[in-house]
């Protein structure tokens, strides 16, 4: 593992704090598919003892993100194109379902969601753009007043924050996202149920058409490098 993580402020507790790091790191793509972790590494570089970074990393194989590596320690987990497409699927019905019952409270959504989002869109940071969307997203979850979409949603977000990221490394955002965003905000609003419902399940179809394809053209042009690092990976000695 050859990227640089910060440390971490002294505490009593850190497994959340290395498993917040160690995520942040594979979602932006510090960290890409093959990386190889081992406890002494990070535990050096957080200055943190081993053992929450054990706990960290079994959360982390728990979430899919890394894997067992030959020998020890453990690799960060390819991306699945087929995998994420289901992912979406998923996300697809949770976002209308929020979108119906938000829609049916008429539900009002901090307008400097959108202007946020726009405004990470035009600067290019990638990290605010990611926080934008999710943030818009989880307003909307949070507006439905069924707590239950927001626990579930959140699971897999890990996974789409990470698609987010390797996908916005090679490519712009789409410039039409928050036109989308502010066209579902406003139906939910005005208490338009079925515009609500069509906007929220366009915007999520688009959304997986241009990220899930725009990374299987980049995982195809990777391939080589990816296997490159992990069999580079099996012959470091830990």
């Amino acid at each position: 593992m050859t990227t640089r993580l910060f440390q971490i402020p002294a505490r009593t507790d850190y497994v959340e704090e290395v498993y917040k790091v160690l995520v942040d790191a594979i979602c932006d793509g510090s960290l890409g598919p093959g990386a190889r972790l081992t406890q002494e590494e990070i535990a050096e570089q957080l200055s943190v003892s081993r053992s929450p970074v054990l706990q960290a990393l079994r959360l982390l194989k728990k979430d899919g993100l890394v894997q067992d590596a030959p020998g020890r320690g453990v690799v960060v987990a390819p991306l699945d194109v087929q995998w994420l497409g289901n992912l979406y699927e998923v996300r697809g019905t949770l976002d209308s379902l929020a979108a119906k019952l938000a829609a049916t409270r008429r539900a009002q959504l901090d307008p400097s969601l959108v202007v946020r989002g726009r405004e990470s869109s035009r600067k290019g940071n990638i990290p605010a753009m990611i926080d934008a969307d999710m943030e818009f997203h989880f307003a909307i979850y949070a507006a439905s007043g069924n707590p239950l979409i927001g626990e579930t949603a959140r699971v897999h977000w890990v996974h789409l924050r990470r698609v987010m990221g390797a996908t916005l490394q090679a490519s712009s955002q789409r410039a039409s996202i928050w036109d989308e965003h502010a066209t579902i905000a406003a139906a939910i609003e005005s208490g338009d149920v079925k515009r609500a419902m069509s906007m929220s399940e366009s915007h999520t179809r688009r959304a997986n058409l241009h990220l899930v394809d725009e990374l299987g053209i980049a995982l195809s042009g990777e391939t080589s490098s990816v296997f490159g690092k992990m069999h580079q990976a099996e012959e470091i000695p830990t």
